[in-house]
C-alpha cells in the first residue's frame, strides 16, 4: 500500500518562525500529502503569514482552534496541554484514518530537505516501528548546539511521527501534561518500537521548554516525570544532571521541585495500573543494563520533554 503522510502543526504566535517551517516542508524531497496547520488563537502576525503560505503551498490547509470549553488560567500553555488539544481538534477535522502516517510538527521546527523521505523509508525497513522522529539542534551563542537526543527511544513531542496502526492502538494522544511520554510508553506496551533517528537533524528555532520561561519549563519536566510514575531516585539523578545546564543549579532545583510539588499537591498521575507496572519494569531493565555496561543511570533515564 502506498504511503500517505499527514502532518499536523498546532501553532500559536509563531510569526518569527512559521514561514521558514512552511518553506522547508515545501522543499521536501518527499513532501506531505497534507499539512494541516491549526492556529490556536494567535495574537501576532501568524494568521496573516499562514494565509499567504496557503496560497503558495498546495498541500496546506489552515484551521482555527475554538476557545476551550472551560477557561483555563495558566501562563504555561504546555502545562495545560494546549498543543495536544489542538492536535486532536485538527485530526477531528480531517479523515486521518486514510493516511498511513500521522506526524506532529511544531511551528518552530525547520526540517532538512530529505527528512520525510528518510523517515518513511525507515518505517518500511522496520515494520514494527510505530513512532519515530529526528533530533534537534537549538540556538547556542552565534550558532547551533550539537544534535540533542534525550535517548534512542524517546521521540520529542515537537517532531514525532506515528503509523496509523500505532496511533489507533494507543487511542490517540492524551490532552494532559506528559502526553509525549505517555504516548510512547503505550506504544511499546502495544508492541510497537519507538525510535529517535540521529541522522535526521532539524533546527529548533526556539530552545526546548523556553516558550514560557526556562525555569518554568524545568519544573514542568519534573511534573511530567511524576505523572508518568518515575520514582524519586531516578528523578534526583536527572535533576543532578539538569543542574549543570543553564541557569546552573537553579535548573536542577526547578526540575526536582516540579516533581516534589506535584507529589505534595496531589497532581493526578496516569491511572492505568498496567502503565505503571510496564514503566517500572522498563526502568528496572534499563538500570540493570546500565550497571552491566557501567553507564551512569542518569544517562539512560527517559526525559519527559513536552516540547
Amino acid at each position: 500500500m502506498a504511503q500517505r503522510l499527514l502532518v499536523v502543526s498546532p501553532v500559536r504566535n509563531e510569526a518569527a518562525h512559521i514561514e521558514r517551517v512552511g518553506l522547508a516542508l515545501a522543499a521536501q524531497t518527499r513532501p506531505p500529502d497534507m499539512w494541516v496547520v491549526i492556529d490556536d488563537r494567535s495574537t501576532d502576525e501568524t494568521p496573516a503569514i499562514l494565509e499567504r503560505l496557503a496560497e503558495r503551498i498546495d498541500f496546506m490547509e489552515v484551521l482555527q482552534s475554538p476557545p476551550p470549553i472551560k477557561q483555563q488560567s495558566s501562563k504555561d500553555r504546555l502545562a495545560i496541554a494546549a498543543e495536544a488539544r489542538a492536535f486532536n481538534i485538527a485530526l477531528g477535522e480531517v479523515s486521518w484514518q486514510t493516511f498511513t502516517h500521522i506526524a506532529k510538527l511544531d511551528g518552530d521546527i525547520e526540517l532538512p530537505p530529505d527528512y520525510f523521505e528518510v523517515l518513511l523509508a525507515r518505517f518500511v525497513e522496520e515494520p514494527d516501528l510505530g513512532l519515530a522522529g529526528g533530533v534537534l539542534r537549538e540556538p547556542e551563542g552565534d550558532g547551533w548546539s550539537p544534535p540533542n537526543a534525550a535517548s534512542d527511544y524517546h521521540v520529542r513531542g515537537a517532531l514525532k511521527c506515528f503509523t496509523r496502526e500505532c496511533l489507533q492502538a494507543i487511542g490517540g494522544i492524551q490532552e494532559r501534561l506528559a502526553w509525549d511520554t505517555i504516548d510512547e510508553v503505550y506504544a511499546r506496551m502495544r508492541g510497537f518500537k519507538t525510535r529517535t533517528l540521529p541522522e535526521l537533524i532539524a533546527l529548533h528555532h526556539r530552545p526546548c521548554a523556553s516558550a514560557d520561561g526556562i525555569l518554568r519549563g524545568r519544573a514542568r519536566h519534573g511534573r511530567c516525570l511524576y505523572i508518568a510514575h518515575y520514582p524519586p531516585g531516578w528523578v534526583g539523578l536527572r535533576a543532578f544532571k539538569t543542574a549543570t545546564e543553564k541557569p546552573r543549579i537553579l535548573s536542577g532545583l526547578a526540575y526536582f521541585g516540579g516533581y516534589v510539588w506535584s507529589a505534595i499537591t496531589g497532581v493526578q498521575r496516569v491511572e492505568d495500573p498496567e502503565f505503571r507496572r510496564f514503566m517500572r519494569r522498563e526502568l528496572g531493565s534499563r538500570a540493570r543494563r546500565a550497571v552491566r555496561m557501567r553507564i551512569p543511570v542518569a544517562r539512560v533515564s527517559m526525559q519527559a520533554n513536552p516540547r
